[in-house]
C-alpha cells in the first residue's frame, strides 16, 4: 500500500522491475429489487431508525460500513500480479 513494495511478497516495485502493479478490490452489498407492501409503510420508521442509531453508537465508522460497502487496494509486482491472475480467490491455496 506503500507503493514502493509489493504488498504480497515485499520485493521493491520499480526499483527492482519495470512496472507495478495496482489491484482494487470493491466489497459492496447486493439487494435484490424490494417490493413495498402495505405492511412496510403501516411499520414505525422512526423508532425502527432510532433503533438503528442506538445500536450503531458505539460502532467504529469501519463497523458501520463493513455489511454495505468496503474498499481495498493493494501494489504487486509483476510475478505476485500473475499469480494474482491465476487465482484471484486463492481457491488453489
Amino acid at each position: 500500500m506503500d507503493r514502493l513494495t509489493c504488498d504480497v511478497c515485499g520485493n521493491g516495485l520499480l526499483l527492482d522491475g519495470e512496472v507495478r502493479y495496482e489491484v482494487k478490490i470493491e466489497v459492496v452489498s447486493a439487494y435484490d429489487p424490494m417490493e413495498v407492501t402495505d405492511e412496510d409503510l403501516a411499520r414505525d420508521h422512526e423508532a425502527e431508525m432510532k433503533a438503528l442509531v442506538e445500536k450503531m453508537k458505539d460502532m467504529t465508522q469501519e463497523q458501520a460500513m463493513d455489511p454495505v460497502y468496503r474498499a481495498f487496494r493493494f501494489d504487486l509486482c509483476g510475478r505476485c500480479q500473475r499469480e494474482y491472475l491465476r487465482d484471484p480467490l486463492r481457491r488453489n491455496r
